[in-house]
């Protein structure tokens, strides 16, 4: 087979393969719950292409993301999810960061009678937006970071500093090695939209300040899968990558138009979204080579 007929091969397999997947996500229900394996008390919310992790406790359930986001109804059919499961109280709502995509909706979980913890940056920006379907925090966490300890559970929330946002929680299990960690490392995936606000050199810090905790498994908030540390390792070598390249291209004159037509990641190409993330992956770090910033 000569190369230009493996090419064709190869493309029409991976898009083959793109088309079971979506056609795969297209036959899911709206709405999922499933309980992480090798937990007693650990499940995933899936509403859509956003997910978010509770905890159910002998004193009450701590959850986090309402993900309810243009979906009117996502804040109570989350806490109906949860009511499938338990009927005790809920007493905590994380938000991981201030973005709206993942934690607008939470009303159903303050009637419910939670109180919302977020990032003292988080709280700052949801003072200033006042948007209505998203609840201000009850209590703000500091750059030292906060446990909560409830009926036998801990879980540790970490700030890592400027990441996918300023007002990032990376959320940690001790006992069950697991964290909840989002937007900043999606598993199997390939960066897009949220690059518009990312801090890139940072970043790739707290990855590394992520890697170096003591956690086995990561929960993503965008399935689809649970991750590891290769994962993490991967989404860090590909941002290094994503960097490296585009520093070459913003340092020779070429950002904007140039440099963005130019910027390819070849390795990555068979990732999921990469057509369509290349430009925001490009956009951002043009702004980091071709302005500083």
């Amino acid at each position: 087979m000569n190369v230009s007929r493996a090419w064709l091969a190869g493309a029409i397999l991976i898009g083959c393969s793109q088309h079971a997947t979506a056609q795969q996500q297209a036959q899911r229900p709206q709405i999922e719950t499933t309980k992480v394996e090798g937990t007693d008390n650990v499940y995933i919310f899936r509403n859509g292409n956003h997910q978010a992790m509770f905890v159910v406790t002998g004193d009450g359930v701590i959850a986090t993301d309402p993900v309810a986001y243009g979906r009117p109804t996502g804040g109570q059919a989350y806490v109906d999810e949860i009511r499938k499961i338990t009927k005790a109280p809920i007493k905590y709502l994380i938000y991981s960061h201030h973005h709206f995509d993942h934690i607008a909706g939470g009303k159903a979980f303050k009637d419910a009678g939670a109180k919302i913890v977020a990032h003292q940056r988080a709280t700052q920006r949801l003072k200033q937006l006042q948007d209505p379907h998203t609840p201000l925090p009850d209590e703000s966490v500091g750059n030292g970071g906060r446990t909560i300890k409830l009926g036998g559970t801990t879980l540790e929330l970490k700030y890592v500093g400027l990441n996918h946002s300023d007002s990032t929680l990376v959320m940690r299990l001790p006992k069950e090695k697991l964290i909840f960690v989002v937007d900043l490392l999606p598993v199997g995936r390939m960066p897009a939209r949220g690059m518009i606000d990312f801090y890139p050199l940072e970043a790739e810090d707290s990855i590394k300040k992520i890697l170096a905790m003591d956690w086995d498994r990561l929960i993503p908030g965008h399935p689809d899968g649970i991750g590891t540390k290769k994962d993490a390792q991967f989404q860090l070598q590909l941002l290094q990558d994503a960097s490296a390249e585009m520093k070459k291209l913003g340092q020779g004159g070429k950002c904007w138009d140039t440099a963005e037509k130019e910027f390819q990641l070849p390795k990555y190409a068979t990732l999921p979204g990469y057509a369509n993330g290349l430009q925001f992956v490009a956009r951002r770090y043009c702004g980091l080579w071709g302005r500083g910033t």
